[in-house]
């Protein structure tokens, strides 16, 4: 299947975000079939490993959502 992502691209902004969760979601689905680099599950592992060394690393919820707070609003 062959795609022209020019007409999508010309979208407003709010519509292809709500394409691109639109896809996003759709991929829930059939994940045994989405594929996964290696590299991602090795970034995975690693960062599992970090986690069960030191669970002090580990961000709260209320810290991850201040963090990603204050990176968007400078």
């Amino acid at each position: 299947m062959t795609i022209d992502p020019a007409p999508l691209l010309s979208l407003p902004a709010a519509e292809r975000m709500q394409l691109v969760e639109l896809l996003w979601d759709s991929l829930g689905d059939d994940l045994q079939n989405v594929p996964v680099p290696e590299w991602a599950i090795a970034e995975a592992n690693r960062r599992r490993s970090d986690l069960l060394r030191d669970p002090g690393i580990a961000l709260t919820y209320e810290e991850m959502w201040q963090r990603v707070s204050i990176q968007n609003n400078g």
